[in-house]
């Protein structure tokens, strides 16, 4: 299985001058976290991972002995996937696509994507919410619908897809003007089936300094689970 990290984000909403996933958690870089839950899955046999080229080389500093290849991401998360896609080997059929900012992700979760992505053209890691939702007017604040909860799921990642489906997706995105924020919208646009594999509560995307927060208390729990 291929699996692709999107990495070549910003910490604007993290409030960093830097690119978050190089920020300390419990004195590694953040990013070091994802990659070691990618290391440990059995699923995964070649790794690519979209970073920017002003990040390139502390990322390379990284990644130093490890089985990973370094690529120019874009301006947008869409843009560097596309990049991803164009530099998986040739004859690649599915791809998992992670966002490095999940660094809680277990390798358990990315084996159950991989092998699920075996029996359908796409998918995503999903949990179901827990709050109800409110669909709310901009300009006025006025709530205008209130959707089933039962019918809603917060998307995580790692998705998966078909390559040569996917590929055509982000082409069409691009000769329509298409812009999503993750690549299972690409497949709705185009009326592909996504099905949700059970995803993992831990499974947060670290984007405020709360979630940063977060993040460091799951991560000493489970290395305190793991002492004799």
């Amino acid at each position: 299985m291929h699996l692709l990290i999107a990495a070549a984000g910003s910490g604007s909403r993290m409030g960093a001058s830097r690119n978050k996933l190089l920020l300390p958690l419990l004195d590694r870089p953040l990013i070091a976290w994802t990659l070691d839950a990618v290391m440990q899955a059995t699923t995964i046999d070649w790794v690519g991972m979209m970073v920017s080229r002003t990040d390139y080389p502390a990322f390379k500093a990284l990644v130093a002995g490890l089985p990973i290849v370094l690529i120019e991401g874009g301006a947008t998360r869409q843009a560097s996937v596309a990049a991803g896609l164009a530099a998986l080997p040739g004859g690649a059929e599915q791809v998992l696509i992670h966002d490095g900012a999940r660094c809680l992700v277990t390798p358990d979760l990315i084996d159950r994507c991989a092998h699920a992505l075996l029996s359908t053209p796409g998918l995503i890691a999903a949990v179901p919410v827990k709050d109800t939702i409110k669909e709310v007017a901009s300009s006025t604040l006025q709530i205008q619908y209130t959707p089933p909860r039962e019918r809603l799921w917060a998307a995580q990642t790692p998705q998966g897809f078909a390559v040569p489906l996917l590929k055509k997706a982000h082409q069409t995105a691009l000769d329509e003007g298409w812009n999503v924020t993750d690549d299972a919208a690409l497949f709705e646009k185009l009326d592909l089936p996504v099905t949700i594999v059970p995803g993992e509560e831990t499974n947060l995307k670290v984007t405020t300094p709360l979630d940063l927060i977060l993040a460091r208390v799951i991560l000493e729990q489970r290395l305190a689970s793991k002492e004799p």
